[in-house]
């Protein structure tokens, strides 16, 4: 595989940390709602979006989906729904007086799927109907009266990935942990964004110009003037950080982003479920590994992504398609070609697998009896130096679901 389509390929499977390092420089709008394609319209208090969970006025979204609302006690809303009483746990938020709940709580209780637009950065509430749902990657472990279902995340996405089969969502609904590579919604916090802008950026007066040759250069800031920013934005990057920075301007412009990711969104119902969210990795861990990527690997990887910058949306969309499909024979070839280079290969999976893997043994042999939904990079899996191959060596047995 080129090395262009294996850079991208690492953004949107395997690292979940740069799926939100890019976009942090700039703070999008507060998102819209629209449910059945008509806009809700808020009089005075708008959507916010709240350590990456969507939030919403609660009175008046419910309005909007004919639904009653009775009160909210105790981080329960109690609605009427056709006459039935139903009561949410959830988390609400108390802002300038008005109520605010999770858009996707909310929204699935009245029966409608929850989706986001990137285009226009709008939630859409749309009415369920019958069709095939994205199968993805999902194994199942099971030792000591534990239950371990592994899932292969792709950490950019767009609503054409939901509704998830039933297997999934219903494995998660009886997890008591879910675990991910990190935590992405706290990008946004100040340590997080010191910790990015210390690794990321060079601390010795030197800028992107003094590490890169002329040609390199030239390309980014052709690149960078023709998406309307200045040639100059990004000289105060390292190599790796603006190869990020252009593999997701070009995702975003063919509508995938982080917060339709499969980690998010799992990350956020985790959030309104009130269950443990488990760390397999770091901020600080996964930042170190780009940052300790050869000068030389730092600028072949952001050439192969200049080089093709132009061609990058079908690739995209063929990921996107794999996924959905759940194609394991794809997926291992994808996973494979990064082995092309020994470096690369060794920081991006080896050594991370190998990690993942511990931690998941840990959870297998732990005497809590209990269920765990890990979900981190679908790229992870598969191979001989996979997680599944690696849990496999350990005598566990992994049954694909």
């Amino acid at each position: 595989m080129k090395n262009w389509k294996r850079s991208l390929l690492s953004l949107m499977i395997s690292v979940g940390l740069l799926a939100t390092a890019a976009p942090v420089m700039a703070a999008p709008q507060q998102p819209a709602l629209k449910v059945d394609n008509e806009n809700v319209e808020f009089a005075m208090s708008a959507p916010i979006v709240d350590q990456g969970t969507t939030m919403v006025p609660l009175r008046t979204t419910l309005q909007s989906l004919n639904v009653k609302l009775k009160n909210v006690q105790n981080g329960t809303i109690h609605v009427v729904i056709d006459g039935k009483e139903i009561a949410l746990k959830s988390k609400t938020k108390l802002i300038n007086g008005v109520t605010y709940a999770p858009i996707r709580t909310v929204g699935e209780a009245a029966g409608y799927e929850v989706r986001w637009d990137q285009k226009s950065r709008t939630v859409l509430l749309v009415s369920k109907v019958t069709g095939e749902a994205a199968r993805g990657f999902m194994w199942e472990v099971e030792n000591n009266g534990n239950t371990v279902y592994l899932v292969g995340s792709m950490h950019i996405a767009d609503d054409s990935f939901y509704p998830l089969r039933s297997e999934i969502e219903e494995a998660f609904v009886e997890a008591d942990y879910l675990g991910v590579e990190i935590d992405i919604s706290k990008a946004a916090n100040e340590e997080q964004q010191k910790l990015i802008m210390n690794m990321g950026m060079y601390q010795d007066g030197t800028t992107l110009k003094d590490h890169v040759s002329k040609e390199t250069y030239a390309k980014v800031e052709g690149i960078l003037k023709r998406n309307g920013m200045e040639s100059n934005a990004l000289d105060a990057f390292k190599p790796w950080v603006v190869e990020t920075t252009m593999s997701s301007l070009k995702s975003a412009a063919a509508g995938y982003e982080a917060a339709a990711g499969i980690d998010l969104y799992f990350i956020q119902k985790a959030v309104e479920r009130k269950i443990p969210v488990l760390e397999l990795e770091s901020y600080k861990s996964q930042l170190g590994m780009f940052d300790g990527f050869s000068d030389k690997l730092q600028e072949k990887n952001l050439n192969a992504t200049l080089d093709n910058f132009d061609t990058l949306d079908d690739t995209i969309n063929q990921m996107a398609d794999m996924w959905k499909s759940g194609d394991d024979q794809q997926l291992l070839e994808l996973t494979n070609s990064m082995a092309v280079d020994p470096e690369y290969n060794k920081a991006m999976l080896v050594d991370r697998n190998i990690g993942m893997a511990d931690k998941i043994d840990g959870y297998l042999k732990s005497d809590k009896k209990e269920e765990y939904f890990i979900v981190v990079g679908a790229a992870h899996y598969l191979g001989k130096d996979g997680v599944i191959q690696l849990l496999r060596d350990k005598g566990y047995t992994v049954v694909r679901k």
